[in-house]
């Protein structure tokens, strides 16, 4: 065979590979622009002002606490975080407003875990709680108190189940809310120690509290931050905390968990969320901000000033791991009682 035709046969296999080397090119191209892109986006990030949308009153727990958590990213981003309360339908509102607002990371939720693990089953909600809703940052910490009148006769949990057992048909005990955890403790309460308990719900702490001190209703799992000025002034009692550990604020009172009841040691909390499209980098930079704030011991102590214990740094797959776990207990409590939502 001539060389002129060797030649040629070799250009002739040559030519495809030329298109293709250059396709390999581009895509190598892209695949380094998209792994960039995150990280673009979040030295870009916030361009403007971030809002911090809050599940509640302004004034109340989670407004207290987002207005913490804002404060440590303004120092940080140099841009100011703006705490916007958002109350309303069990803090539904607040996440509509999330879910509404473009999902650049200037926009962030703070709210209780029980958004994803209580709400969505005591309530018809339109946000899917698992695919909607992605938690960031454990905020704070905090277990249940159950409170009663002042003027009680019992002092102590065992004496407690002793008088309710004494009288014909038990006692009635209230919560903030019906179907909410306030509701499902004193249910687990009332299996537990084999007494009767009629739950009578309200549309939040206060008017509950209100009853409870005025003696209409003797009993209530209530959150420490509504309970605590009232314990503290004697205006009610307190019994025991459904929580694994004593409460720093409270700590002369023992856990259902010490006192024989280990059932009733359900840890509830307050976080900072976001959607899960807002972009991995800008997702990190949050978390990584945030917590260098919050565990700061001064951060810490006002924390605890509420009522509530610090956020322990979960990542985000253990927070949602947590949120399933409390769902399904929750879940199957209401399921008990044939609890349909409202």
């Amino acid at each position: 065979m001539g060389r002129t035709m060797k030649l040629e046969m070799k250009m002739k296999n040559a030519r495809p590979l030329q298109p293709r080397r250059r396709l390999c090119a581009l895509a190598a191209a892209l695949a380094a622009a998209a792994l960039m892109a995150p990280a673009v986006q979040a030295q870009n990030w916030p361009s403007k002002a971030v809002r911090i949308v809050v599940g509640g009153p302004a004034g109340g727990t989670a407004d207290t606490l987002a207005r913490i958590v804002a404060e440590g990213l303004t120092q940080s981003l140099g841009k100011p975080v703006i705490v916007e309360a958002k109350p309303g339908a069990a803090g539904v509102i607040a996440v509509n407003d999330l879910l509404k607002s473009p999902h650049d990371g200037h926009t962030l939720l703070l709210i209780q875990g029980g958004i994803v693990t209580e709400t969505p089953l005591a309530y018809k909600v339109s946000y899917k709680p698992f695919t909607d809703l992605k938690p960031l940052v454990q905020v704070s910490r905090q277990g249940l108190i159950l409170v009663g009148n002042a003027d009680l006769p019992p002092t102590n949990l065992k004496d407690l189940v002793g008088y309710i057992k004494s009288r014909p048909g038990g006692a009635d005990f209230a919560s903030y809310a019906t179907g909410m955890r306030g509701h499902t403790a004193g249910v687990q309460l009332a299996r537990l120690a084999h007494v009767e308990l009629k739950h009578i719900g309200y549309k939040g702490s206060p008017p509950a509290l209100q009853d409870v001190m005025g003696g209409h209703v003797p009993l209530m799992f209530d959150a420490p931050p509504t309970s605590l000025p009232l314990l503290k002034a004697g205006k009610i009692k307190a019994f025991a905390v459904n929580f694994p550990t004593r409460i720093t604020a409270l700590p002369d009172v023992p856990t259902f968990k010490e006192l024989g009841y280990p059932a009733l040691a359900e840890v509830g909390w307050m976080g900072l969320w976001s959607t899960p499209d807002l972009s991995p980098a800008i997702q990190d930079k949050v978390r990584e901000l945030s917590l260098q704030h919050l565990q700061q011991p001064k951060i810490r102590g006002q924390i605890e000033a509420l009522g509530l214990e610090a956020g322990l740094p979960l990542t985000p797959q253990e927070l949602a791991k947590d949120l399933r776990a409390s769902y399904e207990r929750q879940g199957e409590l209401l399921r008990s009682i044939q609890y349909k939502p409202e």
